[in-house]
């Protein structure tokens, strides 16, 4: 097996900021998708 090289303290931080912007993100698409959701359904509704 072969041993990975350890980051740095750079890259590791460079590293969590994306993972976070990427949640980030990822947490802004599934809300506009439940708010485009739940607006489609009330004015179905109201139709």
């Amino acid at each position: 097996m072969s041993k990975q090289p350890k980051m740095s303290e750079e890259e590791l931080a460079a590293f969590y900021a994306s993972r976070k912007r990427k949640n980030w993100v990822l947490l802004a698409i599934l809300t506009g998708l439940a708010v485009l959701f739940f607006v489609i359904t009330i004015l179905k509704m109201s139709g």
